[in-house]
This record gives C-alpha cells, structure tokens and sequence, in this order.
C-alpha cells in the first residue's frame, strides 16, 4: 500500500488548533501569543494566562489589557476546571480567602503609579510548609489543618513585598516525608502530563500546579530533591541553592541542615525573577550567614544565552546508564548534553571517585525531623499539636507515612556523637566534589535528575540522585531535558560550586534557549469562555486505497477525544464486509516509510466487523494521536495483511 493512498483527515479549525499548538509549538511564550492570536482570529482577545510568563503578566498589567484581578479569575478558573475536575490533578490543598482583595489593592497601587517590580500584582503558589499569617499553614498533615501561624515565613514576606498574590497553598508530601506527594490532608497529587503517574514530591503539588498554570509561579522545599525531582517530572526548571542563599524561617523543617526552599518555574527567567526576590541573609536563619557580605546574586541579570561557551561540564557516567529502564531517560539528558556541547561546552565522561562510599551514611533526615518539628511547633506557639509522637498517638497522619512516623518518633533521644559524624561526613563530600571538580577543571557535574520515567502511583519511585547535592549543601539546579519515549518530562541536573547558583541558572538559560524545552500539558489546555473546552469529535471513512478491488470493504470511524481525561470514545463500523470475515480492528502508530509501527491498542478481534468503547490514553498515546502518528487499520480474512489503513488526527 502506497502511503499516497492513506487518508488524512482535515487538519484542527484555527481556534482548537492553536489552543493545541501550545503542545506543539515548543516555548511557553509563543504558546501564550499563540492562544491570543487565536482569540483574535476568534473575534475578541482575551489575555490567555495559560503558559504566560512573567515578563508577559507583567506587559500585559502594564499596557492594561487585564488586571491582577482578572488574572486572578483566569487563574482560578484554570484550578476550577482542571484541579478537581477533568484529570482531577489534585495540586491545591487551599485558595487564599482573600487572593482577589490582594489584587485589587496591587492594582490600585499600579493606577497611583508604584510598581514594586517584575513580581507586582502577580499570582503566585505556595507549598504547604510555607507559614502565612493570613491562613493555614498545615504541612499537608489532618494534625494541623486549620493552624494559623502567627507570621509569615521570612519568603513570604519578602513575596509580599515584592508585591505578590497569594493565590493559593499547594498539596505535598505529607510534612514533606517522602516524594510522591500524598497526605492525610490533601490526598494524592496527580501528573498533568499523565495522571496515572507520580508528581515528583514532597513539593508535587506544586509541580504539577505550575504546569498546569494554576499560577504563574510556585515556591516548594528541597530537603532531598523535592524541587528537583517535581521540576523534572513537570517539564520545569528548579535550583536547590546553596545552603544558605536563601532563609527557611518559617517553612516546617523536615531537617534543618539539609532544608531549603524556593521556586519552580515554566521557565529560567521566571525562575530568576523568583528567586531575586526571595534570596538572602536573614537572622532568623544562622545558616544565611554565609550571605553577609555577599553581593546580592543577581539572577536575571546573570543570564546569558551564550553562557555555556568555554565552559567545562562533567557527564557523571555511573549515573548515565544506557540499558533497562534508565535508558529512555539517559537517551534523553545525552541529547541534552550534545546541545550543550553545541552551545560552546566542553562535556567530558567523569567518574566522581569513590562516590558510593562518600555518599555512605551521610543523611541526618532521621536524626533531626521530630527535634526541628517539635521546636517548629513549640516557637511557633498554639499549634493543635506539639510533636511527631502525638501526631502518631492519634493517628493524624496517612497511612503510607505511618512506617516513616513511628520510626522516626519512636527512635529515642538522638545520639549526639552519631549525629556529629554525619555531619562530619556531609563536610567531607561537600570538600571531596569540590576538590574533584577543581582537579577536572569542572564548571559543573551533570547528571540525570531521576534516572528513570516518573512511577505510576501505587509503585515505589526509584532512580533518584538528590543526595549529591542534598548532603553536601552544594547548589544543583533540574533543567528540562526533553520527554522520553513514553511522553513523560525528563530533567538533567547541574550541580556547582558553593554560590555559583547564579553560574547554574545562566547555564540553565543557555540550555533553554538551545533546545527550547517547555510543552505544556495536553490536559490542561486553554479554557474556552471560562471553561474546559468540550470533548473534540472527529471521524475518518474510506477504504485506504482500496477502491476498485473486488469486495474492498470502507472503515467507518467515529471519534470523541476530552483532552482533560485523555479518554478517547470511538464508535467504528464496517461495510462491504461479512464478520466472519474480519480478523480485527485496531490502531497502530504509524511507522517510517509505507510500514506501519506495532499494534497500540485492539479495538476489536475475530468475527467482529464492529467495535465501540472508550480509551484512557497515556502521554505517549495522546501525543501520537494530536501529531497525527495514529492509523485506524482492519484485517480481514483475505487481506491479513491489513485491508484498510485511515490516519487518525482531530478535526474540529
């Protein structure tokens, strides 16, 4: 069969087509014209929030196209549609009360003529842990679900500063112990890029709510990759700065000497907005010290399109594994790699030596998350609870942690000179990378983030690589390195020198602009007036090619594709031909040449000529089905060998 003879149904009506094409189009910020475009073509021109960076909100605010209260409402109507409803991604624990009054203040603010800066009038997402004097602060825990602290974490305060909205808490890892994100309080966060798999964690919720632009931008803790790893899986870009860079006053401690926090982002200059109005010396947090005396970083500033020229990167190879289930991954941060070596970098294959035994016996999670929690909640004063032991006591905690809890509440008083020599330990790795580095002439070591695909929920996570930077306190930063074979985000992480955060971040931008990473979701589209748009139905007929052969039966097809549940209803029939004569209906991906690729899904088998139901799609299944990659085919009895091929593609 000639592929001439294949049909190919009409491409997508210019609306639906360009609220798709920010899945196709590569960057967020021509996603976000694209969507206004649309609108335009459409007859009116709303300002579309969906994949809008900050520059873009801002330009948007200033040229007064739209109010911090309408992006409030366009935000809200995105959580409305797509948090509880649709792929039902589970990411908000909580809506600020007053997120729409902030707005209204920051607008009447811009009308008097004071812009504070690039975060004015901005909505932004806070994980759980964050303190906020104006609601619940609950670390996704049902033991302190309707606490209050008394003030704001030193971030947050900067955030208001700054002038931004908040406009809601995000579901995490229940008190931040563990990297799947569920909680007694929240419930289990869902992936937009595939629900039925992890979100990264503990700050999950706030990965998959910045991918979904449920907010322009979000703030999450890394204790041990809970920035990085929901970075990774959400196609974004987060820093683990160096210990100290940035204050943890007021987030709930998992473990002070390993805790830090701050933003993930759609993009490396939304990230550098964030973080230049959240970093510094604070002396509510004695390890900020290491900033007095310090220039301010300079994050947006730092950035440089041309930075990786001349630079010298590290590929860890222990962790670049080219077989089983790592591979798709490493495929994907190898590439990554090659671009950067066509940027200017200079990559070389290391091997950090002796790194097993460095990293050996170097965490203090264990030996400090229920001291830090019971001094969290014994400063902060009037929470319902007063320990990790009570929350145990009375069950106040998800099952899934309650190995983890008791474990650790029931360990006994912490043995002091165990403790010192992990710290000892960590000393001496953060000192051996270093050394390592300046010996290899190193700018930065680069590695997967999560060596392989995010896991499906109710399997165990496995592959991770956070403690290189976790246990040393070196600064390490998730870039996006594309999407493996199974349509799911994939990170490769950079870690640096002490306070070379702002290096790694203009290396990240450098990267960005190389490969243009950031696809959005296609479950979380643009909402059409206010709301989900509704389930897209197309239909294919024909008789592939067949036509003036004897007996040659047509394939009739009728599909209802909801981006939002990736479920893909399909009603299909057959004529010319007798059921016992059809062997099958099926859809297959369509292969190189006129050969088409393996059989994807069985619709229908022998003796049936018909076939009726309904499909949930994974994200590699719904990518192939929009890039029009999917063929209706029917094998019969004299034509085993596929009598009918129609190519699948939505029409609107």
């Amino acid at each position: 069969m000639e592929a001439a003879n294949v049909p190919v149904v009409r491409p997508l009506i210019v609306r639906r087509l360009v609220a798709w094409g920010l899945v196709f189009a590569g960057g967020g910020s021509s996603a976000a014209r694209l969507s206004a475009q649309a609108a335009d073509a459409a007859g009116s021109a709303p300002f579309e929030v969906t994949e809008a960076s900050i520059p873009e909100l801002q330009a948007a605010l200033e040229s007064g196209r739209v109010t911090s209260v309408d992006l409030v409402d366009a935000y809200l109507a995105r959580i409305a549609a797509y948090d509880r409803a649709g792929p039902a991604l589970n990411a908000i624990i909580r809506l600020h009360p007053t997120a729409r009054e902030q707005a209204r203040r920051l607008d009447a603010e811009r009308a008097s003529g004071r812009v504070r800066g690039p975060l004015h009038g901005i909505p932004i997402l806070l994980k759980d842990n964050y303190d906020t004097f104006d609601m619940p602060t609950a670390g996704s825990t049902v033991a302190l679900a309707g606490w209050t602290p008394p003030d704001d974490a030193f971030q947050v305060r900067k955030l208001r500063e700054a002038g931004a909205i908040i406009l809601a808490k995000t579901n995490m890892h229940e008190l931040a112990a563990g990297i799947t994100s569920i909680s007694s309080l929240g419930g289990q966060t869902r992936n937009p890029y595939d629900p039925a798999r992890n979100p990264g964690g503990s700050s999950g919720g706030t990965g998959a709510a910045v991918a979904a632009s449920f907010g322009a931008v979000g703030w999450g803790s890394d204790t041990c990759g809970s920035i990085r790893i929901p970075s990774s899986v959400h196609n974004l870009v987060g820093l683990r700065p160096t210990k100290g860079l940035s204050s943890i006053d007021g987030i709930i401690p998992l473990s002070h000497t390993q805790d830090t926090g701050g933003p993930l982002a759609r993009s490396v200059v939304d990230l550098a907005i964030a973080l230049d109005a959240t970093v510094g010396a604070d002396a509510a947090d004695a390890a900020t010290e290491a900033m007095r005396g310090r220039e301010p970083a300079g994050f947006r500033a730092a950035l440089d399109a041309g930075s990786l020229a001349g630079s010298r990167i590290g590929a860890l190879t222990e962790w670049l594994s080219d077989s089983g289930a790592e591979a798709p991954v490493t495929a994907a941060v190898r590439a990554a790699l090659d671009a950067m070596a066509a940027a200017g970098a200079e990559i070389v294959e290391v091997e950090i030596p002796e790194q097993d035994s460095l990293l050996a016996n170097t965490g203090v999670i264990g030996l400090e998350f229920a001291v830090d929690l019971a001094a969290y909640l014994d400063a902060a004063g009037g929470a319902p609870v007063a320990s990790l032991g009570e929350i145990v006591e009375l069950g106040l905690h998800h099952e899934q942690l309650d190995g983890t809890f008791r474990r650790r509440s029931e360990a006994g008083p912490r043995d002091e000179a165990a403790y010192a020599e992990v710290l000892e330990r960590q000393a001496a790795l953060r000192e051996a990378i270093v050394a390592f580095m300046d010996a290899e002439r190193l700018d930065a070591i680069a590695y997967p983030t999560l060596r392989r695909d995010p896991a499906r929920i109710g399997s165990p996570p496995v592959g991770g690589t956070c403690q290189l930077a976790a246990h040393s306190g070196l600064p390490a930063i998730s870039v996006p390195a594309g999407f493996t074979r199974t349509g799911m985000p994939t990170g490769v992480e950079l870690i640096g020198r002490p306070f070379d955060d702002a290096r790694l971040v203009a290396f990240a931008y450098a990267l960005e602009r190389a490969i243009e990473p950031r696809r959005a979701p296609h479950r979380t589209p643009p909402l059409v007036d206010g709301r989900a748009p509704e389930p897209v139905r197309f239909s294919v007929a024909g008789d592939g090619g067949w036509a003036g052969r004897p007996a040659a039966p047509r394939l009739h097809g009728s599909f209802s594709l909801d981006l939002p549940r990736g479920t893909l209803r399909y009603l299909i029939s057959t004529s010319a031909l007798r059921p016992a004569d059809a062997h099958a209906i099926v859809l297959q991906r369509r292969g190189s040449g006129t050969r088409p690729n393996a059989v994807v899904r069985r619709l229908s088998g022998p003796g049936h000529a018909s076939a009726e139901g309904t499909l949930t799609l994974s994200a590699a299944d719904l990518d192939d089905l929009l890039a029009g990659r999917f063929e209706l085919a029917l094998y019969t009895a004299d034509r085993p060998r596929g009598a009918v091929r129609l190519v699948l593609s939505p029409e609107g």
